[in-house]
């Protein structure tokens, strides 16, 4: 058995963010990870200003700007009919209001740029292909089992580990997540391959009738992410048929009937891997005695409106500032949750709404686009709860 002092649970972008601005209150943090390797699945993220903030304060915004892409817009198209609904102007007045960028980057140049900081910090252990499956909580500690017999004894336990958290349910167990009934196909297509009439100089999304289709590049340039989003009418509950709906097959018929730009784009989305959209609804704690919870394992959001890592990453710092300000763990773990839950719960249902707002069909996606149309791009008011955000 391990005696660690703050041991976190699941070694992706929200995990590793915990354990720098831990040890940046000096705390020695050990993480443990279930896979072999520290890898993030997917490909592309898109990182608002509440989120490249929040990396400043961590030390490694410099190392994910470098492979980053700075988009020059946030354009939203009709995928049925090609014409442009509205954009949001990304450049100098933009960074000026909020005194960050907006970025788009690869999930793995993100969490390799968190690895590079932790390695080099003596105060961080990173172990991985360590699962953990049991948590027993006593006064002055809780232990934690892994699969392979391991154990840790530790003074407080972070609950990193995603949307099917082990942690959680030594928490809170509110049941299953809840399924959207959406799937997306993402994936990336080298630049050099991608069809003529793709912008390059922007983060796109095409709304349509229960569907979206967002593109942008990343990684230093060389890629265009894709990312295909349908509502399935096959869709049955129940875990056991998750294979049964949301399949490539009714990919294309959900996108048959849109625009050229778009039809010509999905055909170059991968097909052999899916992701069923889940969320939870907020829940009003995430705290039991030495043990809490961060990004998805607390509040999982639907991607609607892109704040999942970002809001794991202002967890990371919310939870830095209150180890900084209170020795006992039980104490920090209380203020972080009293300052994070309101927030979050807001973007959770944010990102709800946001959906329903970019699936409209009939009367109500026309008077969107109308209404939609009116703005300016370089009014910035609806943005100011998301982007303009800093913990305290």
């Amino acid at each position: 058995m391990s005696s660690v002092p703050l041991l976190i649970v699941g070694g992706g972008i929200g995990g590793l963010a915990t354990a720098l601005a831990a040890a940046r209150d000096g705390r020695r943090v050990h993480v443990i990870e279930k896979s072999p390797e520290f890898t993030e699945i997917g490909a592309g993220l898109q990182l608002a200003p509440n989120a490249t903030r929040m990396l400043d304060r961590l030390g490694v915004l410099d190392d994910v700007l470098r492979p980053a892409t700075f988009p020059k817009n946030l354009v939203m198209m009709d995928a049925v009919t090609g014409s442009p609904i509205t954009r949001l102007d990304l450049g100098h007045g933009f960074r000026a209001h909020y005194g960050y960028p907006y970025i788009v980057t690869h999930r793995g140049d993100l969490l390799a740029a968190e690895l590079k900081a932790c390695r080099s910090n003596s105060l961080i252990t990173l172990d991985s292909g360590r699962e953990a499956v049991s948590f027993e909580q006593h006064d002055d500690a809780v232990r934690v089992t892994c699969a392979d017999g391991t154990s840790f004894e530790c003074e407080a336990v972070v609950g990193a580990d995603g949307l099917w958290s082990r942690v959680r349910k030594a928490v809170h167990d509110d049941g299953d997540p809840v399924c959207a009934q959406y799937v997306s196909y993402r994936g990336t297509v080298p630049l050099r391959d991608v069809p003529p009439e793709t912008d390059l100089e922007n983060m796109t999304i095409w709304v349509g009738p229960e569907m979206h289709f967002v593109q942008y590049v990343i990684h230093g340039g060389t890629l265009l992410n894709q990312v295909a989003v349908f509502r399935s009418h096959r869709f049955t509950p129940g875990y056991e048929h998750l294979e049964d709906w949301g399949t490539p097959d009714e990919l294309e018929t959900a996108f048959a009937p849109l625009c050229p730009v778009v039809r010509n784009a999905v055909r170059y989305v991968r097909r052999d891997r899916r992701w069923p959209m889940f969320d939870r609804l907020p829940i009003s704690s995430w705290t039991c005695g030495r043990i809490t919870l961060l990004g998805d394992a607390a509040h999982p959001m639907l991607q609607y409106i892109a704040q999942g890592a970002c809001q794991a990453l202002e967890d990371a710092v919310c939870l830095g500032n209150a180890f900084a300000r209170r020795q006992d763990p039980r104490e920090a773990f209380l203020a972080y949750q009293e300052e994070r839950i309101p927030r979050t719960a807001r973007v959770q249902r944010m990102a709800r709404f946001f959906g329903e707002l970019k699936h409209l069909d009939g009367v109500g996606r026309a008077v969107r686009n109308a209404l939609l149309q009116k703005r300016s791009p370089d009014d910035f008011e609806h943005f100011d709860f998301l982007y303009g955000h800093t913990p305290l």
